[in-house]
């Protein structure tokens, strides 16, 4: 194991001379196939057509069935305990920076804890920062010596032990993997003062634009080849420099290397699915796939002095909330420099696992509700089953009456039941009164559930609504 400096983290040149010769010939065929074909180049990249072997349908489909995923964002910020920005905002200079890579010894770190913890709360789906803006590596690449493997005294890949942890218990592993990166040499930053830099956004040197393109190129076919992820999550594409047709060029070449891998918007001017930070759509986004990331507190990163923890109410309602919509929650977590996930932490993802456990169907696999209006009550959203479709009402306020006004729904209704199971692990059963206006469902007086209530209402055929002005 090669020990370096804080001086001396350099990116590896990534080609030797012979290696270099028989791509440049390689390159050469390949840019006079795009040239008869009409590809266009873009930074000196020759955008690589779209591979059409995996549809856009089939490649979303377990993400959208999926409504429920964990974001980690984990590295050297957790030394300082300030938020993953802590370099930019603090103000910090790079040689300084890279000491807490010296610091960084996470002896508790446990992969099967963290992948048992998501999915114990019901997610499906576990995306991990690879490198965020402050740019150093949390897998073990090839392309730079700033990395977890090679600049702590850990000596260990956190991504390769979590991939093989997701396999073990059936979570799909994804990676997060920012364009930003505030300690390339091919960047500069906002303010280079040597004392005080700040150094978001950047922006590309003079000439080393390609440099940096083929740097980032190079690992993330890394990590698609080694470490298999599901998805590539994109950030700080909005340094300055970077279009719209790098994103697609880069978008097209990931493509090529894996047609099943799913990329989200943030590569810039083409993506999978769209990305909403810390808000819910007002009506969601109809017609586009979208996925809604979220922090349990204030901050992405871990931050020893954020208490602003989000009741585990407020993130239920949240979940249901956006699958109302027919949109994912990603929600995040921010393991400290010990790789402990923090307790308050911990204890919402708990809580919001009992209630997945027993309501997950009104989640898992839905569509946005049919409903034109919010209703008044909660939320619902909708499933196709066997000769109909199942309605799930997530009753938010439970009516003190005992009467649950669903209004216009025009389907006839077959069966209405509560999803909860009562101790002899049965559907209760509900009564329906039904008529031209709306339907009243009679429940007990009491909500089986203190944050949401699901009633599900089977009907034949698809959904019809009625509008009332």
């Amino acid at each position: 194991m090669r020990h370096t400096n804080s001086k001396s983290f350099r990116q590896r040149k990534p080609f030797r001379i012979l290696f270099s010769g028989i791509m440049f010939c390689f390159l050469g065929i390949t840019v006079a196939k795009a040239a008869q074909a009409g590809d266009k180049t873009v930074s000196g990249v020759t955008a690589t057509p779209a591979i059409t072997t995996t549809d856009s349908t089939q490649r979303m489909a377990w993400w959208e069935k999926a409504r429920f995923g964990m974001f980690i964002h984990w590295g050297i910020y957790a030394v300082p305990a300030q938020g993953e920005w802590y370099m930019s905002n603090g103000h910090v200079p790079l040689r300084q920076y890279e000491g807490y890579a010296k610091r960084f010894d996470p002896a508790r770190f446990n992969a099967d804890q963290w992948v048992k913890s998501a999915k114990a709360a019901g997610m499906k789906y576990l995306v991990i920062t690879s490198k965020h803006h402050d740019g150093f590596c949390m897998f073990n690449t090839k392309a730079t010596q700033y990395n977890v493997v090679e600049a702590t005294p850990w000596h260990q890949d956190p991504l390769l032990a979590l991939r093989k942890a997701c396999r073990k218990y059936g979570v799909r592993f994804c990676v997060y993997y920012s364009i930003m990166d505030w300690h390339s040499p091919d960047q500069q930053a906002a303010d280079t003062n040597a004392l005080h830099p700040t150094y978001n956004p950047t922006h590309f040197m003079p000439g080393k634009k390609q440099a940096y393109i083929t740097y980032m190129k190079t690992e993330l076919k890394e990590l698609i080849e080694e470490y298999h992820p599901g998805l590539i999550w994109f950030d700080g594409e909005w340094m300055n420099g970077w279009t719209e047709q790098d994103g697609q060029a880069l978008y097209h070449y990931l493509r090529a290397l894996d047609p099943a891998l799913i990329i989200n918007d943030r590569v810039k001017g083409v993506g999978d699915y769209e990305t909403p930070e810390q808000r819910i759509p007002s009506n969601g986004l109809p017609g586009h796939d979208w996925e809604t990331c979220m922090t349990i507190n204030g901050s992405w990163g871990y931050d020893a002095g954020d208490h602003n923890w989000k009741s585990t109410e407020t993130l239920l309602h949240n979940l249901i909330d956006i699958a109302s919509k027919g949109g994912n929650y990603l929600l995040n977590v921010g393991p400290d420099s010990t790789g402990v996930i923090p307790l308050p932490e911990e204890q919402r993802l708990k809580a919001m696992g009992a209630w997945m456990k027993a309501n997950g169907q009104s989640i898992y696999g839905t569509s946005a509700s049919p409903f034109t209006r919010q209703l008044p009550w909660g939320r619902c959203t909708l499933k196709s089953c066997k000769g109909g479709t199942l309605l799930y009402l997530n009753v938010f306020d439970w009516p003190k009456d005992g009467k649950l006004e669903v209004p216009g729904l025009e389907n006839h209704i077959s069966e209405a039941y509560l999803l909860k199971r009562n101790l002899f692990g049965y559907h209760k059963r509900l009564k329906i009164h039904q008529d031209n206006q709306s339907v009243i469902v009679d429940v007990p007086q009491s909500a089986p559930d203190k944050i949401s209530s699901v009633i599900v209402l089977k009907i034949k055929g698809n959904v019809e609504i009625k509008n009332h002005d």
